[in-house]
């Protein structure tokens, strides 16, 4: 019997990233997936590219996005 290797197996590879067929548009409810994906790895380079804060990155990002569009759409800063 033939062994494989589970590492490279044309099985186990990730199909790869799709791009986004529907790209869509921060709008009045809030930003983008594409929006805040850009924020949060702006964020991962601010905190000096360390890795496993994925998570708190694009919460952070999509908190200061939210905000930044709930204050456009106010006609001012939220309190």
């Amino acid at each position: 019997m033939k062994s494989r290797n589970l590492a490279t197996d044309a099985r186990n590879m990730p199909r790869g990233i799709q791009p986004d067929v529907l790209e869509e548009k921060g709008g009045k409810n809030g930003p983008s997936h594409t929006e805040i994906r850009q924020r949060a790895f702006e964020i991962h380079v601010e905190r000096g590219g360390i890795h496993g804060c994925d998570l708190e990155d694009w919460m952070q990002a999509e908190r200061e996005l939210l905000e930044k569009y709930t204050e456009s759409n106010d006609g001012g800063p939220k309190k």
